[in-house]
């Protein structure tokens, strides 16, 4: 099967969305799949590594940072270019992962070659709207209209969660929609270099920390894990909170961690390389989120695989799979968080081996999530009538402005030309 996966956000840019996209196109191939990322440029990756090495069969296309997240970026040219890689791959089905614009031009490529899309929703929009203009041109009321347009053509959608299950059926999504959870890819020799991470951060050896990893964003909350220190250091003197990530919120939360004192007891890290997250991870003695925006929450298990308990605001997906404090603790408010927090500080042995994260990681591997997207393509693949569409799965007028505003409606420069005819190639040569 030729799967193409298509994405606005992908490696070298970190997110949830960019390790779910990496991890279900390993596992599809493992599975003796052909699998075909279509994203976004990035100022990291240089052009001259497009097609080879780690992106290999990888399209990039000319994007600039997105209003509201400069360091997420959105596709502002190249549909023509991409339907014809698209038709030359012979794409059986494709996957978006966006509902911006490689989400698009996903849904017309799909169209155009008349083959079933479908589509994971990642991210709560109603949570996020604050970044566009403040909040005022999209509404949280208003994210409801849009997602279901978006996803009225798709031919299945895929839910992380429980949470998104509901939230999208009370929208009034029809569409069949199985709840895979994304799997999580764990390397048995993965380098732990914890220890060395201590001394560079200028930690020793048996200083309290507690971890934050992720995107440092106002919609996670992360203001009050930096309250809920002032707390803790009463009883943990020496105890620091790491917080490692980027993002909009980061000065803000700097100087509100001096306002309250805390300078000595909460370190920023900034944006923390792929290779070196397990290492975050195996540093601290317990990870925490009060955030109440995730719609799974990768974070929380890339900590169980590290052996690392973690303390999590309420959230059906983490109670799910919160059977025992090895794992977490699922907290409702700050003092909940707090007492979770000194409880884990205070007895080393829950940092220890234990069968209950083996369970817990057996459920949520990758290889379950690859094989149960993979079942989901199938039957999707096997209803699909490719001359049954009905007039409303034609482009809208909404759509096909979009299209020729954002995504262009320019000529193939030499570059693009030259892209599709060594595409071309690669394909009589692999036949």
């Amino acid at each position: 099967m030729n799967i193409g996966l298509f994405t606005d956000t992908y490696f070298p840019q970190i997110s949830g969305v960019s390790t779910s996209t990496q991890i279900l196109a390993q596992q599809l191939e493992n599975l003796g799949h052909n699998v075909y990322i279509f994203t976004t440029t990035d100022p990291k990756v240089k052009r001259s590594h497009y097609g080879h090495g780690s992106e290999k069969n990888i399209y990039r296309f000319s994007s600039i940072p997105y209003t509201g997240f400069k360091d997420r970026r959105i596709t502002f040219r190249g549909f023509f270019e991409a339907i014809e890689i698209a038709r030359t791959l012979r794409l059986d089905i494709i996957h978006t992962q966006t509902e911006f614009s490689l989400g698009l031009m996903g849904k017309i490529i799909a169209r155009q070659l008349k083959i079933p899309i479908v589509h994971t929703y990642h991210t709560m929009y109603q949570d996020y709207t604050h970044y566009v203009m403040n909040g005022r041109l999209i509404k949280a009321g208003g994210v409801e209209v849009i997602v279901r347009a978006y996803l009225k053509s798709v031919n299945g959608v895929i839910a992380p969660s429980q949470r998104v299950y509901d939230t999208l059926r009370g929208y009034g999504v029809d569409a069949p929609m199985p709840i895979i959870p994304t799997g999580v890819s764990f390397s048995k020799n993965m380098p732990d270099n914890s220890a060395e991470l201590r001394k560079t951060l200028k930690i020793r050896p048996r200083q309290p920390v507690i971890l934050s990893l992720g995107r440092v964003a106002f919609e996670k909350n992360i203001e009050e894990l930096i309250n809920v220190m002032s707390y803790i250091i009463n009883d943990f003197h020496n105890a620091i909170l790491v917080i490692a990530g980027d993002g909009p919120a980061r000065e803000e939360l700097e100087d509100h961690a001096k306002a309250l004192g805390l300078n000595k007891h909460v370190k920023f890290v900034g944006m923390v390389d792929h290779a070196d997250v397990y290492s975050y991870y195996r540093m601290a003695d317990v990870f925490a989120s009060p955030s109440t925006s995730e719609s799974q929450g990768l974070t929380f298990i890339e900590a169980v695989n590290a052996n690392r308990p973690f303390v999590a605001m309420s959230n059906p997906y983490l109670t799910q799979i919160t059977k025992s404090k090895f794992i977490g603790t699922i907290v409702h408010d700050n003092a909940e968080m707090t007492e979770a927090i000194e409880n884990y500080l205070s007895d080393p042995s829950f940092k220890k081996e234990n069968p209950e994260r083996d369970r817990v990681l057996k459920e949520i591997s990758a290889e379950k999530f690859g094989a149960d997207v993979l079942k989901f393509y199938q039957q999707i693949i096997n209803s699909f009538d490719p001359n049954g569409s009905k007039s409303s799965d034609e482009p809208t007028d909404e759509e096909i402005g979009y299209a020729r505003q954002l995504l262009g409606r320019l000529p193939l420069p030499k570059v693009a030309k030259r892209k599709i005819l060594k595409v071309k190639k690669e394909a009589r040569d692999n036949k």
